[in-house]
């Protein structure tokens, strides 16, 4: 990976670490619609200048509309409201680390999109560590009847799963800015109407404000204007490994700021899903080809591979 990918994806794991903390403190007063609304709203304002002052916005969206549409609904309209309702249930902490799960749901869902590769008994280990983390973390809740909030949480996975992909095959020569503005747009128009029958009757309070805020500006304008740079970068299967740092963040954000309690089942849980989304996600081994000491008989176009017959 290249520095700047390296930059990219050090900013996306903290940036994207902390929108469950962020979730959690705005739901205590605010329904999820509200949230999703202001989220988007104020990422879409504050990218609409930069994207209108590139020139062609119109142009781009005339052209690429079923994509952008399909990644706008699959990536922010439904896992947006999904994942904060499920946040008025779950702790910010258990939510990021289901959010672990995405790179092993996109390496199934790759095969999809025209990327399928070889599964070998490495992924199979680690789709069979993943689940047993994510088992381990779901079943007190199960008994507890959050089922639905951890349903929502699962839909959320596979949009954030797919999303990728659908940016990747279908609009990598897009701008990010022309991307994601009209994206962000969209969502908010979808979640006006329901922002406005479900606003709040009193003024929030400062927390609450401030973690609208964060997540429209940092979490929503900065973190998608970096995602898509970072799938343009390395790929979408190398972009979702992010979310091999998310809980991290999320688990640790939690426990300093929400008082979360730091249970053996969460780091047993967290320990599975991160070595099944390692194992899962891990570049297969090339077949047909071996490596050999470097001579000067070789040529550069070698690269110090030969090819077996």
């Amino acid at each position: 990976m290249t520095a700047r990918g390296w930059a990219l994806f050090s900013l996306m794991g903290v940036v994207w670490g902390i929108p469950y903390l962020m979730i959690k403190v705005a739901v205590d007063e605010l329904s999820p619609s509200v949230v999703v609304f202001a989220r988007c709203a104020l990422g879409a304002a504050l990218l609409l200048p930069f994207a209108l002052r590139q020139g062609g916005l119109a142009r781009t969206v005339r052209t690429h509309w079923k994509p952008m549409l399909a990644f706008a609904v699959i990536e922010i309209v439904g896992p947006w409201w999904t994942l904060t309702d499920a946040e008025r249930h779950l702790s910010s902490s258990t939510a990021g680390l289901l959010i672990a799960g995405v790179p092993i749901v996109a390496l199934l869902l790759a095969r999809f999109f025209g990327a399928g590769e070889r599964v070998g008994a490495r992924r199979v280990t680690g789709l069979a560590l993943g689940l047993a983390g994510v088992t381990v973390l779901t079943l007190p809740h199960l008994t507890g009847g959050d089922a639905r909030s951890l349903a929502e949480v699962l839909v959320t996975v596979v949009g954030y799963a797919t999303a990728p992909l659908i940016a990747a095959r279908h609009l990598k020569d897009v701008p990010t800015l022309q991307l994601i503005t009209p994206c962000l747009t969209l969502a908010a128009l979808v979640y006006a109407p329901a922002a406005f029958l479900t606003r709040p009757a009193t003024t929030p309070s400062a927390d609450v404000l401030a973690a609208l805020a964060g997540l429209g500006v940092v979490c929503t304008a900065i973190a998608f204007v970096a995602f898509l740079e970072l799938i343009k970068e390395v790929g979408p299967t190398r972009a979702g490994v992010i979310t091999y740092v998310n809980p991290a963040v999320a688990v640790a954000a939690g426990a300093l700021f929400l008082d979360e309690e730091l249970t053996l089942g969460i780091g047993v849980a967290f320990t599975l899903i991160l070595a099944g989304s390692v194992l899962a996600t891990a570049a297969a081994p090339q077949r047909g080809v071996r490596r050999v000491p470097w001579s000067a008989r070789q040529t550069s176009r070698a690269d110090g591979r030969v090819e077996s017959p």
